[in-house]
């Protein structure tokens, strides 16, 4: 991770909306081997009682579970758009290329729930993802309960005690006024992410060049 403060996202609500908007995460840590295990899945964030909380749901006994189990310490990562910078895009092109992108990471203790908080995550989840369309046939509480049952048994829900969140929003900040606004200009005739980079980069503008 790029521990530099110029690419620090410092605005906690922006941090949040940005888990809001990417909540399909890697969950990684290491098993009783000391090898290193990762799964991917969505997560959520909320506070209760003043700390950060992540949670989810995971496959029970597999590799991860069982290194989860194992180790508590657990690393969060959430991932979004990302995409080339070309140095030639610079006032000076005689530089190295680059890669902008946006991550959050957060580490923290694992915990894992009983049968009612796995109903209450699998039905915080379903409702989400439905747009909360309560009808929806596949929100958790409109399955079958037979159906319901045999799903629960092979899957486990989780909770993690944030205790520590970073992140690297890197978006050309190190760079001068001209190279700024040529990487935007051209980020957007590039695909989606290289769009949405230049978005981003576009509303910090004004923050990173008060002065014109």
């Amino acid at each position: 991770m790029y521990n530099l403060p110029y690419y620090k996202e410092q605005d906690e609500q922006v941090i949040k909306e940005f888990i809001d908007q990417h909540p399909f995460a890697f969950v990684s840590g290491c098993d009783s081997d000391n090898k290193p295990v990762a799964t991917q899945v969505p997560v959520f964030i909320e506070e209760k009682d003043g700390r950060k909380v992540l949670s989810g749901h995971i496959m029970r006994n597999t590799d991860h579970h069982k290194a989860f189990k194992h180790n508590e310490n657990v690393l969060v990562v959430f991932s979004g758009s990302h995409t080339y910078v070309s140095a030639t895009w610079y006032s000076n092109p005689h530089l190295a290329s680059t890669w902008n992108y946006m991550s959050v990471y957060a580490k923290g203790i694992i915990r894992f729930l009983d049968e009612q908080g796995l109903e209450e995550i699998l039905r915080k989840t379903t409702l989400h993802f439905e747009g909360y369309n309560q009808k929806s046939s596949t929100v958790f509480d409109n399955l079958h309960s037979d159906f319901k049952q045999k799903v629960m048994k092979a899957i486990v829900a989780f909770e993690i005690d944030v205790i520590e969140m970073d992140s690297v929003f890197k978006l050309s900040q190190d760079r001068d006024e001209e190279s700024y606004q040529n990487i935007i200009d051209k980020l957007k005739t590039q695909d989606e992410d290289g769009r949405v980079i230049a978005n981003e980069m576009e509303k910090r503008k004004k923050k990173m060049f008060p002065d014109n």
